[in-house]
């Protein structure tokens, strides 16, 4: 019990253990070896002050004591009593305030360093393939009876206090589903541990209760720790008082605190269905408290196990980043702040990461208004808000996963929308090229920034391709003539060798998107996409047309040297010089047909009128000893 004579009083805790002993006559047992509940105690001198302590145990009848030998022994508040250290779990147990056994409260050696160092994501070092036969094995035990039970066949596997809780945790996180209109409800019978067997459903409180009633079964010190939690509708910024909206657990492992919450590791809400899904999250798990800190905020800032520990303001300001976000090897983010305000129309969001990782956004549920460029570690996003006000901003993260997941979200707020900004709706991520495109067959980029300027409207970008691999380009702008039918005739591809070559030239001033796909040629299938450049034009007197269309046959060795656009002038004869391979005959064909012919340095030249025609043809013979011309390009002559 828990005494204090006022309040400079110091508390002490005082054990009291009653051993019943039958009186001996025969052995001439009396009086001297009886406790006389009419007499003062005979350690009275050392409970000075504490005599409302006493009289509650002077309340027992004379006859209750009768032939009972009472010993009372007085200890400081935080030392082991002599007697309790005979019983098998004296180092795990000690008297609370009201003479029952208590678990240690967190001292100095249970503290982690705040902020997170980096080494791990636990608070012990774990490998976590040392549970998977038990993690096997205490998944699929079923309930049979009643609670002990349950324990006792979940530990068959376990063989340390480690093994213990981590049979409960996956047992609970396998089995015990959250239980949302009980939460709502604040139904009390949801929490107890017989009707969360019975029913297998529960809210947090029920999570915690039921973890620390199967631990102190297993013979481990657990606490349920309630507090504060960035959970299911928490937004950033948010602010928190008054009643506490979660509970979680604390064990006792291996001589220090450590943290948990079977609630977020069994599975998560759908924020638009408010329908629970069983989707096992190892991250809460003995989590690093410097990271556990990031969503939980206890009653007791002792529970945080931190050194120093966080204030709730300072809580509420940090930057909540989801356990996806360490799931998937990310390190550290910035800004620090979930609410960033812009500058001059502008934010910019750091992410590194322990790996090359692929990563994508959404502001305000669309993909547009961001350059997103990944880094060998990590990636760099820049949004231009397109209105004032504020705005929400969602970045996913894949890992080694085939779905993006949600890792953080900031809230932005903008006080100036930079109109000047405007990026092509089709401009997807990421932006410009990155070990991603590397690993796609993409290498050694002539532009290796995301961003192209041109001030005529025109540029080449070039880059060396993997044997096996084909090339798709294409250029999308939100207004004038670029459509889905033209979009890849403002690029004319080039092969020399082992590089691809892009001739580009845009329409008219703007920015566009030069979206880059791939494709195994040996291997069914469309093309995937990599990555893109934004190209930028400021001039307002570019007004280029599109190159000549290209068929099959157009092989990717050959080169066109000109004419390169794709429209020729009416009644004009127009030059005509290009390189092609494995050609025994090449000829253009409009009202008339007119041969080329092949110079010393390999290129086929001649020239043709374009008078009386709408089209003109560039045809070859690939075989000598054959009469049939094949289609390559196709221009079209402008009228008169």
């Amino acid at each position: 019990m828990e005494l204090k004579k006022d309040s400079n009083a110091v508390s002490i805790d005082m054990l009291l253990i009653v051993h019943s002993e039958k009186r001996r006559a025969a052995q001439g047992a009396h009086s001297d070896r009886q406790a006389d509940p009419g007499a003062p105690p005979q350690r009275r001198g050392g409970l000075q002050g504490v005599g409302n302590g006493i009289r509650r145990w002077q309340k027992l009848e004379r006859n209750d004591l009768h032939g009972t030998q009472l010993t009372v022994e007085v200890h400081p508040r935080d030392a082991m009593p002599q007697l309790l250290k005979k019983f098998p779990l004296a180092k795990r147990l000690q008297g609370d305030k009201n003479g029952n056994t208590r678990a240690r409260q967190p001292g100095g050696k249970d503290a982690h360093a705040y902020p997170w160092d980096r080494s791990s994501l636990k608070s012990m070092p774990l490998d976590l393939r040392q549970f998977e036969k038990l993690d096997t094995y205490a998944s699929q035990v079923t309930v049979k009876s009643g609670l002990d039970a349950l324990v006792s066949d979940l530990l068959q596997e376990a063989h340390s206090d480690l093994e213990r809780v981590r049979a409960i945790w996956i047992w609970i996180c396998h089995h015990i589903e959250y239980d949302i209109e009980a939460a709502q409800e604040k139904d009390r019978q949801a929490f107890k541990p017989t009707t969360i067997l019975q029913t297998q459903k529960t809210n947090c409180d029920g999570y915690a209760g039921l973890f620390e009633r199967m631990c102190r079964i297993a013979g481990v010190q657990c606490m349920t720790v309630p507090g504060y939690s960035k959970g299911f509708g928490y937004q950033p910024g948010q602010s928190f008082s008054g009643e506490f909206d979660h509970a979680w657990n604390a064990v006792f492992l291996e001589g220090r605190w450590h943290l948990v919450d079977s609630t977020w590791g069994s599975g998560l809400v759908d924020s638009t269905t408010s329908k629970f899904t069983f989707l096992y999250n190892e991250f809460y798990f003995l989590t690093h408290p410097a990271l556990f800190i990031e969503d939980h905020f206890p009653d007791n800032k002792n529970w945080q196990l931190l050194r120093p520990p966080q204030s709730l303001r300072q809580f509420e300001n940090n930057m909540y980043h989801k356990s996806e976000f360490y799931n998937k090897g990310m390190l550290s983010a910035h800004p620090q702040t979930s609410i960033i305000k812009t500058v001059n129309g502008k934010v910019t969001v750091t992410i590194e990461s322990c790996a090359p990782t692929l990563f994508m956004f959404m502001l305000n549920g669309k993909q547009e208004h961001g350059l997103l460029s990944l880094r060998k570690n990590g990636m760099k996003l820049d949004v231009y808000p397109p209105t004032v006000g504020t705005h929400k901003l969602q970045i996913f993260a894949k890992g080694n996963s085939e779905i993006y997941s949600s890792v953080l979200e900031y809230t932005l707020k903008c006080h100036y929308a930079d109109i000047d900004v405007r990026l092509p709706t089709e401009l997807h991520q990421p932006v410009g090229p990155s070990w991603f495109s590397e690993q796609m067959g993409i290498t050694k980029p002539s532009h290796s920034e995301p961003v192209i300027y041109t001030s005529d409207g025109r540029c080449s970008v070039s880059f060396g391709v993997e044997e096996g691999i084909s090339v798709l380009a294409s250029l999308h702008g939100d207004d004038g003539p670029v459509t889905e039918e033209t979009q890849r005739r403002y690029i004319f591809q080039l092969q020399r060798e082992k590089r691809t070559e892009l001739k580009v030239q845009v329409p008219h001033a703007g920015k566009f998107a030069l979206k880059i796909f791939v494709k195994k040629r040996q291997e069914p299938g469309n093309y995937v996409f990599v990555f893109n450049y934004l190209l930028c034009c400021t001039n307002s007197k570019v007004n280029w047309p599109v190159f000549p269309e290209s068929f099959g046959n157009w092989g990717q060795d050959n080169e066109l040297l000109e004419p390169l656009s794709g429209v020729l002038p009416a009644n004009h004869s127009v030059p005509f010089k290009l390189k092609l391979h494995g050609v025994a005959k090449a000829l253009v064909k409009g009202q008339d047909t007119w041969p080329l012919t092949l110079n010393r340095e390999g290129y086929w030249e001649g020239s043709c009128s374009t008078a009386g025609c709408q089209e003109v043809y560039v045809m070859v013979l690939e075989n000598a000893n054959h009469n049939f011309y094949s289609y390559i390009l196709k221009y079209k002559v402008n009228a008169q």
